[in-house]
């Protein structure tokens, strides 16, 4: 088999990734020793992919450059000296190299190799959301069995993939939301407490959690949203930021500050992995796809894609929605999406 060339998505300058990013014929390099060559399956749409096009995310790639950090690929052909037997495994793309095309090349020394068994659109949602969410349950404070966090902006897939964990770990949680309608949804996945996100909540919060306040604090949201759940959190207690979803700033507490000793952290996925050993970080991935692998966490599928329609993922990625949007092949596009979400309700 060989492939001459691919559609990606590409953008040559930031901004609005509806105006600057473009669907392009880019050659596939032919296959070299130890080379293997993966054709998409699944690729996410993160609100991190958006802030790289626009130029606002922390580390920015080299111009130009194709769209998308989560992949999952299947191995179609290999280059002189791989063994053959990969074909038709199942693994990672290259977060670096941008995940929106139909095909990547890379090095099959480098091949990070997904369980057997998980669905292509769980796997690639399987290691960024749900690793941010592991590391928030475990990093910041000593979470015990029956111990409340409380988190907004709840139905994003962080939030999903925290309140399933936090499920698994005996921790219970208070999950803030924006609209009526999520109530119900957010109780089928697990969470043991729904509140709308207004200034009431805060006053009303002990009725929820049996007079217990909470010890951990998950925002990503900012502005007012951050400062009611840091005037929900017990003395001691850590708000730790990851997301800035409307972009305001958060307004700290001071009465809390002082005489609550509530702490004020902040948490960024990249900086974690960039501050730990490549043996850690592959142990982290491997605790997280075992818990993919045994239903333990699911992840929500809201729509599927082809890389051509992505003008219309883009449209439907920004609208109010439980589950994420996924570009897939133009055979897989919109079949992928009603399963997955029956499978994770």
């Amino acid at each position: 088999m060989t492939i001459l060339s691919q559609k990606v998505l590409r953008y040559d300058q930031h901004g609005d990734p509806s105006e600057v990013l473009r669907l392009e014929e880019s050659p596939v390099p032919p296959l070299e020793d130890g080379d293997i060559l993966l054709r998409m399956r699944a690729a996410a749409i993160h609100p991190s992919d958006l802030g790289l096009i626009a130029g606002s995310y922390a580390n920015l790639r080299d111009l130009p450059a194709i769209g998308g950090r989560e992949g999952v690929g299947e191995v179609i052909e290999v280059g002189p000296g791989v063994d053959k037997k990969l074909i038709g495994r199942m693994a990672s793309m290259p977060e670096d190299r941008g995940v929106w095309a139909e095909y990547v090349l890379m090095r099959a020394a480098d091949l990070f190799f997904l369980p057997i068994g998980l669905p292509f659109e769980q796997a690639a949602l399987a290691l960024l959301n749900p690793m941010t969410a592991w590391r928030l349950l475990h990093d910041f404070e000593y979470l015990r069995e029956g111990d409340w966090i409380i988190q907004n902006a709840a139905n994003s897939a962080v939030g999903l993939a925290v309140i399933q964990l936090a499920k698994h770990l005996g921790v219970r949680t208070v999950n803030v939301v924006r609209r009526n309608e999520l109530f119900d949804d957010m109780q089928k996945i697990g969470a043991d407490a729904v509140a709308l996100d207004d200034d009431d909540y805060p006053e009303s919060l002990l009725a929820l959690t049996d007079g217990q306040e909470p010890k951990l604090a998950l925002n990503s949201i900012g502005g007012s949203s951050a400062l009611r759940l840091a005037k929900s959190l017990c003395p001691g207690g850590v708000h730790v930021t990851f997301g800035a979803m409307t972009g305001e700033s958060i307004r700290f507490p001071t009465r809390r500050l002082i005489f609550d000793d509530v702490r004020f952290v902040g948490f960024w996925l990249d900086h974690w992995k960039q501050s730990q050993s490549p043996e850690k970080v592959h142990q982290a991935r491997e605790e997280i796809l075992f818990l993919s692998a045994t239903n333990v966490l699911q992840s929500r599928i809201e729509a599927t894609y082809p890389l051509a329609k992505y003008e219309d993922a883009l449209a439907r990625a920004s609208e109010p929605r439980f589950g994420k949007v996924l570009f897939v092949p133009d055979q897989d596009a919109g079949t992928l999406a009603e399963s997955s979400s029956t499978n994770a309700s």
